[in-house]
């Protein structure tokens, strides 16, 4: 995978503390700030799939479902009670 440097300008106090979470897991601040970005960008992706995900099953039913439903519930509703 290529690698792309970048620069990044951020407040001194942030740096700092990256500085020292990299130091603690040994690795590089590129490693730790690529590790950080990855996470940001994988969360804020799950964030839209479950906006899709609630944005579908806030659809009503359009006619036709509706329509099958209706007619399904009649006949378990004729199921159920030649049973009782």
């Amino acid at each position: 995978m290529a690698s792309i440097k970048t620069a990044v300008s951020i407040e001194k106090s942030l740096f700092e503390r990256a500085e020292t979470i990299a130091r603690e897991m040994k690795m590089s601040r590129s490693s730790l700030f690529a590790l950080a970005l990855e996470e940001f960008i994988r969360r804020r992706q799950n964030e839209e799939l479950l906006r899709l995900i609630n944005d579908t099953c806030r659809d009503e039913p359009d006619a036709d479902e509706q329509a099958r439903l209706r007619g399904m519930s009649r006949k378990h509703r004729k199921v159920v009670e030649g049973e009782w």
